[in-house]
Parts: structure tokens; C-alpha cells; sequence
């Protein structure tokens, strides 16, 4: 039995649509794996074979070192108080009496208080009258001295008188001793009556002279004394004037600190008076600044996303709880808008430098305390040994270490786990 050859032998097996798309997914996750690999593996493997590690540049802060104006300065919180809180004494011993009530609102020179002091009257009135005294003694003084004046010119018009009388008559006597018709008795009896009547005339401008002066320093006298009582009675009329407590300033009675009607003492505290047309800033500034500050400092102050001029008028010489208490004055006199305890961001200006070479401020200076940075170069992370100055709250002075348009990674140094060099992958 024979059998026909068939053509099953010339046959070619066609691959059908749905292999060809199996094949093609195939080898697409063939080339997804091989590019996966590439980024993600043969970075590893060269990192492994060369012993460097590798951090994603998105995990890194950066910043470029730059040259320019260095402001050091700090931020604080300030509490806005009155810049004028006169406290009022009593001036006296004495009873007050309050004319006004706490919160009331006040003018300048209104009187606001009154003591009662009937000693200090009393002790006013008697050296007014001692004043009055002194004037009618110096009035009366003065009189006497023209009495006196008086009475001296008469004497030396007597004296004057006596004087050319025993003139003319040692004239007549030298005329008559020329004619010899008087004895040299008489002629030496009227030249010692010239001579009496000259020294007479002498000693009465003299003793004249004498009691002037006596008069002048007399006058002076009683004019000093009238004039230390004047001043003694100018005094205490101050003392009985200042009896009504006047407010110093324009504003809002505080806190009274002694009963209606009650007794007080000289110099007590009674009330206080609080200025609201002028403000400053109380600020607590940490110690370690202490030594950088000084007064005439500039500050800036944050109200209502606003910044006002303000200068540092004060500074406490003492430090209490780690912080130095200071005052800032408001430039701005005319500002408005503020109560009192109210809080505000203040920035103190410590310093300023031209041409310094800065960084912004960040967390690498946690790391090292500002000895070392990490330079970016040749897509590596170097570390390198640097030196800080000042520091401010956005920036950080360069003294060494860095050059102007070096990058540096400003953030965390930690992340590079103190190795020399890290590749930074893009």
C-alpha cells in the first residue's frame, strides 16, 4: 500500500497580531528596568566602588557667599508703656484731699489734690510778718540817716564858720604886728586859735566821714536781712503754693495711694499720673547681647505690618533672670494707635559693616558651630573649615574659609554624616 506526499513539509507558520504585542511589552519593561538601572543602581555601584556616598540635591538648602552691607541685629518682643508716669508726693504734712477719682482724665498744671498744713501757714504768716518788720526797720533806718546828715552839715558849717573867723583875725593880727600896735602875745594867741580852729574843721570832716560809713554798712545790713528773709518767705510760699497738687502732664489719674481725708507725710507717694500722648517700648534683651549694646542704638518696631524708627534711650545696669531690661523711644512722636501693654516685635540694629563677605543663616551652624560648611564643587559636597564672625537673624558674617560666589549648604550638616566629600546627585 503506498501513501501521497502531502505539502505540509512547504509550509511556513505565520506569527499571529497577538504575539508581536506580547513581544513589544516585553521589551519595554526590558528598557523601563535597564534606565531604572541606570539612575538608580549604577550610581550606587560606582558610589560603592569609589567609596563616596550620594544625597539627592533636593534634600539640600543652598546659598551662594556674597559681598556687601552687614547688618547685626536682634529681635525681641517689647511691651508698650507710657514714656511719662509722674508719681505726685505730698509736699507737706499734713490731711489730703483728692480732688479727682482714678481713670479721671487731667490737664497739665489742673489741680488734682490739696493738703491741709495748718503748721506750715502758720510758720508762712509769721515770717511775713518778720518781713514786714524788716522793711519798716530799714524805712525807719533811713531816716535817721537823713536826720544825721542832716545834723552833720550843721557841724561842719559851725566848724567851717570857726575856721574863717580865726583866719580874718590872724590876718588883723599880722597887720598889726606889721604896725606894732600888738603885743607878741596876742599875734601867738591868734595864730594857735588858726591852728585850733583848722584841726577842728579836720576832725569834724573826719568823724563825718566816719559815721557815713558807719550809716552805709547799717543800711547794708538791714538790706541783707531783709533780703535773707525774702528769700525765706519766697520759700515757703513755694511750699504753701505747692499744698495743691498740680498734674505735670496731660493724661489719666492712676491708682490713688492714700484714703480721701487721711493724714500724710512729708514726701508720701499719693497718686500717679499716666501720659498716653507718649509712648515707649519696655524690652527684655537676652545677656549674651548685653555687651554689644549702647544707647543711641537704632531700632525698628512692627505694628499693624508697619515698621516705625525707634532709638534705645536706656539700658538697665543690672541683669535679672539672664536678660538686661532696656526702653525704646518711638521717632514718631505723632503715632497713634497703640495702648498701653500692648506687644510688638522689635528689631534692635547692633552693628553694621560694608563690604563683608555673608551667608544667609541656617542649620549648619548647629552642626559645627560655624568651624566647618559643606562647598559645592563638581557635583560634590566638600567639607571645609571656615571661620564666623557676627551673626544676625537672617545672615551670618564669612571672616575665612569662603570667596564670594562660592555655594555652600546652609542647611542641616548632619545629613552628610561628617564624611570629607558626598556626590550631590541632580
Amino acid at each position: 500500500m503506498s501513501y501521497i506526499a502531502d505539502t505540509s513539509a512547504q509550509d511556513t507558520k505565520i506569527a499571529t497580531p497577538h504575539s508581536i504585542k506580547k513581544i513589544t511589552v516585553i521589551l519595554s519593561y526590558v528598557v523601563l528596568v535597564l534606565i531604572l538601572s541606570y539612575i538608580f543602581i549604577l550610581p550606587s555601584l560606582l558610589n560603592w566602588s569609589t567609596g563616596q556616598s550620594a544625597i539627592n540635591k533636593e534634600k539640600l538648602h543652598l546659598a551662594t557667599v556674597e559681598k556687601g552691607l552687614f547688618v547685626k541685629d536682634l529681635s525681641v518682643q517689647g511691651k508698650v508703656i507710657a514714656a511719662r508716669r509722674p508719681v505726685l508726693y505730698s509736699s507737706a504734712q499734713g490731711t489730703v484731699t483728692y480732688l479727682v477719682e482714678p481713670g479721671d482724665s487731667v490737664a497739665a498744671t489742673q489741680t488734682i489734690a490739696i493738703i491741709e498744713s495748718p503748721q506750715l501757714k502758720s510758720e508762712y504768716n509769721q515770717e511775713v510778718a518778720n518781713l514786714t518788720r524788716l522793711k519798716n526797720q530799714l524805712e525807719r533806718e533811713k531816716i535817721q540817716v537823713k536826720r544825721s546828715n542832716l545834723e552833720q552839715e550843721n557841724q561842719i558849717g559851725h566848724a567851717n564858720v570857726s575856721l574863717n573867723a580865726a583866719r580874718r583875725e590872724m590876718r588883723r593880727s599880722e597887720n598889726a604886728m606889721k604896725n606894732q600896735v600888738i603885743s607878741d602875745i596876742d599875734y601867738q594867741k591868734a595864730k594857735d586859735d588858726l591852728q585850733n580852729a583848722n584841726r577842728e574843721y579836720k576832725h569834724v570832716i573826719k568823724e563825718i566821714e566816719l559815721i557815713k560809713e558807719s550809716q552805709k554798712f547799717e543800711i547794708k545790713t538791714r538790706e541783707l536781712e531783709l533780703k535773707s528773709q525774702q528769700v525765706k518767705v519766697t520759700e515757703l510760699k513755694r511750699q504753701v503754693d505747692s499744698l495743691k497738687i498740680k498734674s505735670p502732664v496731660s493724661g489719666l489719674v492712676g491708682n490713688l495711694n492714700v484714703q480721701q481725708k487721711n493724714a500724710v507725710a512729708k514726701n508720701q507717694s499719693l497718686l500717679s499720673i499716666v501720659d498716653l500722648s507718649r509712648y515707649q517700648l519696655e524690652v527684655q534683651i537676652p545677656e549674651s547681647y548685653a555687651d554689644d549694646l549702647a544707647l543711641g542704638m537704632e531700632a525698628e518696631i512692627t505694628l499693624n505690618q508697619q515698621t516705625y524708627k525707634g532709638e534705645l534711650v536706656a539700658i538697665s545696669p543690672e541683669i535679672l533672670k539672664g536678660r538686661v531690661q532696656g526702653k525704646i523711644r518711638f521717632n514718631d512722636e505723632s503715632l497713634t494707635g497703640l495702648r498701653q501693654n500692648q506687644r510688638l516685635t522689635t528689631r534692635v540694629i547692633l552693628e553694621k559693616k560694608n563690604n563683608i563677605h555673608y551667608l544667609p543663616r541656617g542649620q549648619f551652624l548647629n552642626t559645627y558651630n560655624g568651624q566647618f560648611a559643606y562647598v559645592i564643587a563638581n557635583n560634590s559636597a566638600v567639607k571645609t573649615p571656615i571661620k564666623i564672625g557676627s551673626r544676625s537673624l537672617a545672615k551670618v558674617e564669612v571672616i575665612t574659609g569662603l570667596k564670594v560666589g562660592d555655594t555652600v549648604v546652609i542647611s542641616d550638616s548632619e545629613i552628610f554624616k561628617d564624611a570629607p566629600s558626598v556626590r550631590i546627585l541632580q
